[in-house]
């Protein structure tokens, strides 16, 4: 394997594993800030070692049992040697001593979760509700600041100082590394459900790159909100969501050709979708409804997931129950995003001149003027009503707005179609 390849295969275990060695030495060090500083200090470790001596078969734990060896030559440095220093040591020698069986499982310890435990580090209040998102994404999901600012619909600065700013802040108000208890818990839910279902969204439809999806983002989110479903059992939201991930993650074999091309959902092999998370998502939505007679913005999202779900067919989906969720979500959660969704519903069930009405308003109040589906979304209506020529223009802007190639692809695709129409 040549250096190139070597390190393309470090960055794709590095996406695995940061998040979990990130978490890990926040435990230890109790700073965010410096535990992402020393697990990019392994990183470098590795970029220099595995290229010449191969990859380690345990690269997770390799990587961990570096980052460790670092963090204890910090806590040598600030001068912090009493108890911890001293657990620290313990816990090495026992790593070194065992050949690195034990340490995947201390780096993956499905009660006492690293993970989500930097959730809620990251979700404290004393940051604002972006701050928080915005770190998480960085740690756990490894995503990038121009990642991040497209889900956000802003700039790349602006999600760097914030990434930056929390850190500091956390560091100045000395949190700690703990799921937080009773009261304080639900405070910082909301929080930290909208980060997990960020991190799946970003893994779902990937906003730049070269894949439509990142299947280890929607795994580590769905992780994450079944350990958190566990932890608190009565919260209806908490369902919700994981009901949501888990009837979207169903559709994820039949979202992609042999080629790696999107395939939209009208379009897709139902077959193909897993039936088991099915299940599992409809007994989730099940237990969200029954906790809570007023649904939430996450079991409303979950239900219109279901009407896809149940339809055995893409023409026998109930379009009016759809467009009736997107009306009461819009309600709770007022967004251009969200009437643009309903627009597509309305487009279904009242036919597409309905549906334009809606994209046109958003259109004219200019708030997703950069966002790609609102062009989208108006080319495929505009294609329905049989003005192709207005719809390729649509197709053709939409596909400049996307950072990812294989949306790109489809774009363009789908604005050439329109010549032959």
């Amino acid at each position: 394997m040549d250096a190139a390849d070597s390190h393309r295969e470090i960055d794709a275990i590095w996406r695995i594993e940061s998040a979990r060695i990130v978490a890990g030495l926040a435990r230890i060090v109790r700073d965010i800030g410096v535990a992402q500083d020393l697990a990019q200090d392994a990183l470098v470790a590795a970029l220099q070692q595995w290229p010449e001596e191969g990859i380690p078969d345990k690269p997770g734990a390799w990587l961990m049992a570096a980052a460790k060896h670092r963090a204890l030559d910090w806590l040598r440095r600030d001068k912090l040697i009493g108890r911890k220093h001293e657990e620290l040591g313990r816990e090495i020698a026992r790593e070194q001593s065992t050949a690195g069986t034990d340490m995947e499982a201390a780096i993956d310890d499905p009660i006492g979760d690293d993970l989500l435990r930097l959730v809620f580090v990251a979700c404290h209040p004393v940051l604002s509700t972006e701050a928080r998102v915005a770190l998480t994404l960085r740690l756990l999901g490894g995503l990038t600041t121009a990642e991040i600012a497209r889900a956000f619909l802003t700039s790349e600065p602006t999600i760097a100082q914030r990434i930056v700013r929390a850190k500091r802040t956390l560091a100045e108000a000395r949190v700690p590394f703990e799921v937080p208890r009773g009261d304080e818990l639900k405070a910082r839910l909301s929080s930290v459900l909208d980060v997990i279902y960020l991190i799946f969204n970003e893994g779902y439809s990937a906003t730049a790159g070269g894949d439509w999806m990142r299947p280890a983002l929607c795994e580590e989110a769905l992780r994450l909100g079944r350990i958190l479903a566990e932890l608190t059992p009565g919260e209806a939201e908490v369902h919700g969501l994981v009901a949501l991930m888990e009837i979207q993650a169903s559709r994820s074999r039949a979202r992609v050709n042999a080629a790696g091309e999107p395939i939209l959902l009208l379009d897709q092999n139902r077959a193909q979708w897993d039936h088991l998370l099915i299940r599992r998502g409809l007994a989730a939505l099940a237990r969200a409804e029954g906790l809570s007679a007023t649904p939430g913005k996450f079991t409303l999202q979950a239900a219109i997931a279901a009407c896809h779900a149940r339809a055995r067919t893409a023409a026998e989906t109930d379009w009016a129950r759809i467009a009736a969720l997107y009306a009461m979500l819009a309600r709770i959660m007022p967004s251009p995003i969200v009437e643009l969704n309903r627009a597509v519903a309305v487009g279904m069930a009242a036919g597409p001149h309905a549906g334009l009405a809606i994209v046109d308003m958003l259109t004219a109040e200019g708030k997703l003027a950069n966002y790609h589906l609102l062009p989208s979304v108006r080319g495929d209506l505009l294609v329905k009503v049989g003005r192709g020529s207005e719809a390729r223009a649509e197709f053709e802007r939409a596909a400049s707005l996307t950072a990812n190639e294989r949306e790109r692809k489809l774009l363009l695709d789908r604005a050439a179609a329109c010549e032959l129409q």
